[in-house]
């Protein structure tokens, strides 16, 4: 992968326009998590000790027509200070006069945030003239935001066009833990995929069908799966109506030497609450009156017999309804064996993707993987084979991506 990194690039005393992902989860009027914050700060670092004057621009939720204070990021300058050990003024637009005058006042070393980039229409649309009036602003373009690299927006791909670029210390994490993992990894592999639906993971699952050793499934998916074997599954979550995909995916599997394991038994109740009554069945026995919210003791023990073999893993959703026990069990029975043959070296493990952290967090065994990406949909889309539009920019030779 011969993509532009930013320690290749001379910047000391540059202008440097820097696209972070700070579109952070916020409750009653304050951060939640500082994830994505906390991890660009080594890029933040090492641009300060470049003497770089530094542009950081991101998006903020979803606003819908224009400026709408809602989704303004003036809320985020004194956070940043805070969490960058460094002073963060802000300028009210991204683009125009209030821009350029923010970024004219930056002495070497310090920082500026931008106001939200999708208040102008511009950035979702790709938009040639909006990306060159943000590249007006610097003199060098650092892309640090993976989680938003799966988005053709102005301020992810256009702006490579007007500036020379370079992908930031996060985006090299990222990308060189993806490879290591995925394009090349130790094999036997397996790929732990849980979660509600087949039909929002249908080109993941018949991506990795084609790629790893083990497709271990978990979560409503499971239970399509199941009925597809001819298994009625109660009042279970299923889709029926992805049967044909379904049974697709089990005749790639065959036909790649990639051995699908369903739940062995599975822990059942009448109503999805928390600390509802519940049972094990076996997973070929589901009650009728009953719903399936977790894998079983044998699954369990199931699944770490094969992964004691294996040398690479990757994971992306929980084995069950884990946000109320006694349904997350599985899921963090699971994580904390993974978590212990990754600290023993015996396994490379990389986990990311919807609510796959927040999961793993849950047992504090995140801290024990090898990599925990938290790019959401671009980690997704990377594990589905597609080309992300923000990398695809970042490549020395373009025309090659």
């Amino acid at each position: 992968m011969q993509y532009s990194k930013m320690n290749d690039l001379d910047l000391a005393h540059k202008t440097v326009i820097l696209r972070g992902d700070l579109n952070v989860p916020i409750q009653n009027g304050a951060v939640s998590d500082f994830t994505r914050i906390d991890r660009l700060k080594p890029t933040i670092d090492y641009l300060r000790a470049q003497k770089a004057r530094i542009v950081v621009m991101s998006h903020f939720g979803r606003p819908k027509n224009g400026v709408d204070p809602a989704f303004s990021l003036s809320f985020l300058p004194s956070v940043l200070s805070s969490r960058w050990d460094a002073p963060v003024s802000f300028a009210s637009d991204c683009i125009g006069a209030e821009a350029e005058e923010a970024v004219k006042a930056l002495q070497d070393g310090e920082i500026v945030l931008l106001e939200n980039l999708r208040f102008h229409s511009g950035e979702e649309k790709n938009n040639s003239a909006f990306a060159q009036s943000l590249a007006k602003l610097g003199d060098v373009y650092i892309n640090d935001a993976f989680s938003a690299s799966h988005r053709a927006h102005a301020s992810i791909a256009a702006i490579t066009e007007y500036l020379p670029f370079g992908a930031g210390l996060l985006i090299q994490e990222e990308l060189d833990n993806l490879h290591m993992l995925l394009g090349t990894p130790v094999r036997p592999m397996a790929a732990v995929v849980g979660g509600a639906k087949i039909s929002t993971k249908l080109s993941l699952l018949n991506n990795l069908v084609k790629k790893v050793d083990y497709l271990i499934l978990g979560g409503g998916m499971a239970n399509t799966f199941l009925l597809a074997k001819g298994i009625p599954v109660g009042k279970s979550l299923v889709e029926p109506d992805m049967l044909a995909e379904t049974n697709q995916i089990i005749a790639s599997a065959k036909d790649n030497d990639c051995q699908i394991i369903l739940p062995i038994d599975v822990s059942c109740a009448a109503e999805f609450a928390a600390n509802a009554p519940h049972s094990i069945h076996p997973a070929a026995v589901i009650p009728d009156d009953l719903m399936v919210l977790d894998v079983g003791p044998e699954s369990i023990e199931n699944v770490k017999e094969i992964l004691q073999d294996c040398k690479t893993i990757i994971w992306n959703g929980p084995m069950g309804a884990f946000e109320i026990q006694p349904f997350d069990i599985g899921t963090n029975a699971l994580a904390k064996y993974v978590a212990e043959k990754t600290k023993q070296g015996a396994l490379k493990s990389v986990a990311g993707g919807g609510d796959t952290v927040a999961a793993l967090d849950g047992t504090n065994s995140s801290k024990d993987f090898t990599y925990i990406s938290t790019a959401g949909g671009a980690f997704l889309e990377w594990l589905e084979g597609k080309t992300l539009p923000g990398i695809a920019a970042l490549m020395i030779d373009k025309k090659a991506a």
